[in-house]
């Protein structure tokens, strides 16, 4: 089945492509939880003791979980349609970075962010 290039998003794929970009940023936030929470891996027995945390585990089993949707979306979305909304992790998480690391966000950043925000908005809106 091939997606129609000119039909439209529903709200269950607005939804959906959505819910991706959140659940990557999500594992971004979580793979960097996990892994400031261990020495750093510099050995067999280091990386064993980094992928094994349950936060790295639920991270690799959100980006499973988003990779099945991302799937599911493509086969009802073109590519070209879906794939701006993966740069909404670009925006989310270097937000996840200030708000749960303390991590800087200056006005470069901020003009950055409203770049890819039009950009994944004025894509969406040609279709």
């Amino acid at each position: 089945m091939t997606p129609d290039p000119q039909s439209s998003l529903s709200l269950a794929q607005l939804i959906g492509l959505v819910t991706f970009a959140v659940s990557m940023a999500t594992g971004q936030v979580l793979f960097k939880l996990g892994a400031t929470r261990v020495a750093p891996a510099s050995d067999l027995d280091g990386w064993i003791n980094l992928i094994f945390q349950p936060i790295v585990i639920t991270a690799l089993a959100l980006y499973g979980a988003a990779t099945f949707l991302w799937l599911w979306l493509l086969q009802k979305i073109p590519l070209t349609t879906a794939y701006p909304f993966a740069a909404l992790a670009f925006v989310l998480v270097p937000l996840g970075g200030w708000l749960f690391f303390n991590e800087s966000v200056n006005l470069k950043y901020i003009g950055g962010v409203s770049l890819i925000l039009t950009g994944v908005i004025l894509t969406s809106l040609s279709r």
